[in-house]
C-alpha cells in the first residue's frame, strides 16, 4: 500500500504519520484550466500558425504548440525556472494539460521501433519537455521574425479575450498606458546596466496595457541605461494602429513624466492621436506655478484636497506652445502646498481640468496590473552568452556558438506576459463570477495551486479536487463556456 516514512513521524501526535504511495497527486490542477483558457482563445494554435519552426522534423519528439503551452502553464502556475520543468515531469496534470492528444494517452509512453521511420512510427513525449529542450525553444523564438509573432500575440489574446466577453463588439473609446519597468537581473547579462534612478542592475522595458481592461498589450526589452522614452515613437505608433484595428474606434495615450519629449507629442499630435502625461517640474514651471501656489480663503478641510488651472507652455526644445494643466495639492498637516503639471492635446472645451485630472489618476489602476506582472509572475531574464565547458563529466565533443543572449531574454519577457495575459482572463471570469476584486495572487492562490488526485477509468481521466476548490471552478465553467473568440 505505501512505503512510511518514519523519519517524519508526528512528534506531537504519534498516530501521525507520512506515507508515499504510487498515485497520481499533483498541486497543480490549476493547469488543467489555464489549458482550458488557452485551448477557448485559440492563442497556441494562432502562434504555432506564425512562428518558423527550424527544428529538425526526423528529431522533434515534442511538438512546437506542446513545448509553447508547457512554457505558459509553468509560468501561470508559478514555475519561473525552466529546471522546474524536469521537476514537474512526470506530473499528470501538466502532462495532460500540456498535450495536444486526446483520451489519457499523454500519460502513456511509446518508443519508437527500431529501424522504423518517423512518419509510421513517430516517438511520444513520456513526460514534460526538459530544461535543455526548453532552452532549445527560447533560442528557436529568438529570431526577430518570432519576436514579432510574440509580441503580435499579446494584443492577439487581449482582443480575442474582450471581443468574446463583448460579443464582438468593438469599444468606442480605450485608453494605453505606456510604462517602463525596472527588472533586475544578477550577473552582467547582455544589454543589462546599472541604473542610476534604481540603484540596481537592470533591464528596462517599455510595456503597454489597456487601462479599462487590464490586459497587457505589449512589450520591448531595451538595455538597463536606457532612457524612459527611448523607441518610444516606433513602439506606440505600430501600437495604436494594431489597437483601433481590431478594439475599439479611438485609442488615447496616457503616460508618465519621463515620456513628452517633441517627437513623440507630434507624432501623437500628428495622427490626431488624443494624449495625457504628466510634466516633470523644472525652474520655469515652477515659477509659472507660484501665483497659483496660495489656499482658498478660509479654514482648511480634514480631508485632503486639489484644484486646477489652465494655460499653456512650450518647452525650449518644443516646436509650439501645448495645453497644460497645473495640479495643486493641499494636504493635512502639510505647511506647503504640493503640485504637479500635466500636459495634453485635448481642448478645455472636450476635457476641462478636473475631468482631465481624474483619467491621469486612473494611471495607478494600470501601474497596478504591470507591478502584478512583476510581483507574481516575476520574470526571470537569466540567459547569458556562456558555452558548456562540460557535458557529462567531459569536455563536449562540439562546441556551437552562443546565441543573441539580449533576444534570448525578451523571448523569456514576451512569454511572461503572455502567461500574465492568460492568468488576467481567468481573473476576470471570476470576477464577473463572484462580483468581487481578485488580485492575480489571489486567483493563483485559490484557484490554480489546488492539490487534486487523478483517477484512470478505461479512457477518461477524473480529476478530484477539494470541495472548497471545486465551488469557485463551479462558479467560474459556465463564464468559461462563453469563452469563444469566434
Amino acid at each position: 500500500m505505501g512505503e512510511e516514512l518514519t523519519r517524519f513521524r508526528a512528534a506531537f501526535n504519534g498516530s501521525v504519520r507520512v506515507e508515499a504511495r504510487a498515485e497520481r497527486l499533483t498541486s497543480e490542477a490549476g493547469a488543467i484550466f489555464l489549458r482550458e483558457v488557452i485551448e477557448r482563445l485559440g492563442i497556441s494554435g494562432w502562434l504555432t500558425e506564425r512562428l518558423e519552426d527550424s527544428r529538425d522534423p526526423e528529431l522533434i519528439t515534442h511538438p512546437l504548440a506542446e513545448l509553447l503551452n508547457t512554457s505558459l502553464l509553468l509560468l501561470g502556475q508559478g514555475w519561473r525556472d525552466q529546471d522546474d520543468a524536469d521537476t514537474l515531469r512526470d506530473d499528470a496534470v501538466f502532462r495532460l494539460a500540456v498535450s495536444e492528444r486526446r483520451g489519457v494517452s499523454a500519460l502513456e509512453t511509446r518508443e519508437r521501433e527500431e529501424g522504423q521511420p518517423l512518419s509510421k512510427n513517430p516517438p511520444v513525449p513520456d513526460g514534460l519537455a526538459s530544461q535543455p529542450t526548453l532552452s532549445r525553444l527560447v533560442r528557436m523564438l529568438s529570431t526577430e521574425e518570432n519576436r514579432h509573432a510574440l509580441r503580435g500575440a499579446l494584443l492577439e489574446c487581449a482582443a480575442r479575450r474582450i471581443r468574446a466577453t463583448r460579443r464582438g463588439h468593438r469599444h468606442r473609446y480605450l485608453t494605453i498606458d505606456i510604462d517602463s519597468l525596472p527588472i533586475e537581473v544578477h550577473g552582467h547579462q547582455p544589454g543589462s546596466e546599472h541604473n542610476g534612478h534604481y540603484h540596481r542592475r537592470i533591464y528596462h522595458p517599455l510595456i503597454a496595457s489597456i487601462a479599462e481592461t487590464g490586459d497587457l498589450i505589449d512589450a520591448k526589452l531595451r538595455e538597463g541605461n536606457a532612457h524612459t522614452a527611448a523607441g518610444s515613437i516606433e513602439f506606440i505608433g505600430e501600437l495604436i494602429d494594431r489597437v483601433e484595428r481590431d478594439l475599439c474606434q479611438v485609442a488615447a495615450v496616457r503616460m508618465d513624466a519621463g515620456f513628452p519629449e517633441e517627437n513623440l507629442l507630434r507624432a501623437l499630435e500628428e495622427r490626431g492621436t488624443p494624449y495625457v502625461a504628466r510634466v516633470r517640474n523644472n525652474a520655469v514651471l515652477d515659477a509659472m506655478a507660484r501665483p497659483y501656489l496660495r489656499r482658498p480663503v478660509g479654514r482648511p478641510p480634514a480631508e485632503p484636497r486639489t484644484w486646477t488651472y489652465e494655460t499653456t507652455y512650450r518647452a525650449e526644445k518644443w516646436s509650439r506652445e501645448r495645453r497644460v494643466v497645473l495640479v495643486v495639492l493641499e494636504r493635512p498637516d502639510e505647511l506647503f502646498l504640493h503640485h504637479f503639471w500635466l500636459i495634453t492635446n485635448w481642448s478645455s472645451e472636450q476635457i476641462d481640468g478636473e475631468a482631465l485630472l481624474e483619467r491621469y489618476r486612473q494611471r495607478g489602476t494600470a501601474e497596478g496590473h504591470m507591478g502584478e506582472l512583476m510581483d507574481v509572475l516575476d520574470p526571470a531574464l537569466s540567459s547569458s552568452p556562456r558555452q558548456k565547458s562540460h557535458y557529462r563529466g567531459a569536455e563536449p565533443g562540439r562546441r556551437f556558438p552562443s546565441g543573441d543572449s539580449f533576444a534570448h531574454n525578451e523571448v523569456l519577457l514576451l512569454l511572461n506576459v503572455l502567461a500574465y495575459d492568460i492568468v488576467h482572463a481567468t481573473r476576470v471570469m471570476i470576477e464577473a463570477a463572484t462580483r468581487e476584486g481578485w488580485s492575480l495572487r489571489r486567483v493563483r492562490e485559490r484557484v490554480l495551486r489546488v492539490a487534486a488526485r487523478v483517477l484512470i477509468h478505461g479512457r477518461r481521466a477524473t480529476l478530484v479536487i477539494a470541495e472548497s476548490a471545486a465551488i469557485l471552478w463551479r462558479a467560474l465553467w459556465p463564464q468559461l463556456a462563453a469563452l469563444r473568440w469566434e
